[in-house]
């Protein structure tokens, strides 16, 4: 393995896959994130949240919910953000043992016609980085440091509060930490710890937690993110934190 210093060679050519994650049952991801160069639509996301991108965003996405209750609209937005951000990024840590270059100043992001988000684009493709497959906090360290605390400011700008947006991210998280995590690996401790590595206060803490229903262990969030008041989306089944919204179809 190469030390954790070594940057990732870009083997050239037009659209190459960013990583060898994205194979497989995975290739999605490689229509979800890739390098800047070849996200030909893409906008800095400084620039997309500094000057107006984000709030017309908002606007036609909200058109296609009825203009529903907006800050509905604006978590719903975030779930597709954060989804597009995480999966690829863990996939591409774990099963690549690849750290793609996550900071928040350094990415563009791409739109759907309807406003959510279509894909992001990095500076480059990263490096190699050792991974310890049992501890999340490694995993997702450079997404705690230097994205998402960024990415949940601009959020909040928009009348939701920072609580939900980082339930919000907690559901991918824990989706794809789980997914990559060795059979025989322990319980996740990223949300049920009250600290960071560095001893900062974790946002994550009790964002997610595990019950056992009808013989299953189940993951729970611990705070809704209000898609029961958008008309035509389905609801997050067992997820969800709203006794009343589970079973919702």
């Amino acid at each position: 393995m190469a030390s954790a210093q070594h940057h990732i060679a870009d083997p050239g050519g037009h659209a190459a896959v960013l990583s060898p994650a994205f194979a497989g049952e995975h290739a999605w991801c490689s229509e979800k994130m890739t390098l800047s160069t070849d996200l030909s639509d893409g906008v800095p996301l400084p620039r997309f949240f500094g000057d107006g991108g984000f709030r017309q965003a908002i606007d036609r996405y909200a058109e296609t919910c009825g203009n529903s209750d907006r800050r509905a609209v604006v978590s719903m937005w975030s779930l597709y953000y954060f989804s597009t951000l995480s999966i690829p990024y863990v996939l591409a840590r774990r099963l690549a043992a690849q750290e793609l270059p996550v900071a928040f100043d350094g990415m563009t992001i791409a739109l759907q016609e309807n406003g959510l988000p279509r894909a992001f684009g990095v500076p480059h493709r990263g490096r190699n980085a050792e991974d310890r497959q049992d501890d999340a906090f490694d995993a997702i360290g450079p997404l705690l440091e230097e994205h998402l605390p960024e990415a949940v400011r601009k959020l909040t700008a928009s009348g939701i509060s920072a609580k939900l947006c980082w339930n919000n991210a907690a559901v991918y998280l824990d989706y794809v930490l789980r997914l990559t995590r060795p059979p025989d690996g322990p319980d996740l401790t990223v949300f049920v710890r009250g600290c960071l590595p560095d001893g900062g206060a974790n946002p994550l803490c009790g964002s997610m937690r595990y019950v056992e229903e009808d013989g299953e262990r189940v993951a729970r969030r611990k705070i809704c993110c209000l898609r029961y008041m958008l008309p035509g989306v389905p609801s997050c089944g067992k997820l969800c934190a709203l006794p009343s919204q589970r079973n919702v179809q």
